[in-house]
């Protein structure tokens, strides 16, 4: 009886170190698709926004550069954060 407490006690007492190592594995495995994907979003943003400002422009909108600036924008941030969660990772 007293063995196999003890070993119901040993069993209950890991760190969880050998967890938390494969989770993390299988996080940065998921990363680089992770990325290509935000990278394909971006892309996909530019083509709306160049679609949008191009039809403002082309009605005389007086506020196309500020569409313009807006999407430019939204499209350089996204890359922007891809980069340094990358190399705050560093992957």
């Amino acid at each position: 009886m007293l063995c196999l407490l003890l070993a119901v006690g040993n069993s209950y007492g890991q760190d969880g170190s050998a967890g938390i190592q494969a989770a993390n594995t299988q996080v940065r495995s998921y990363f680089d698709g992770g990325t290509q994907l935000m990278y394909g979003v971006g892309a996909l943003l530019a083509l709306i926004g160049a679609v949008k400002v191009y039809q403002k422009w082309n009605a005389g909108d007086p506020d196309t550069s500020k569409v313009a600036a807006s999407w430019f924008g939204s499209c350089i941030f996204l890359v922007v954060v891809v980069t340094i969660i990358r190399s705050f990772f560093g992957l």
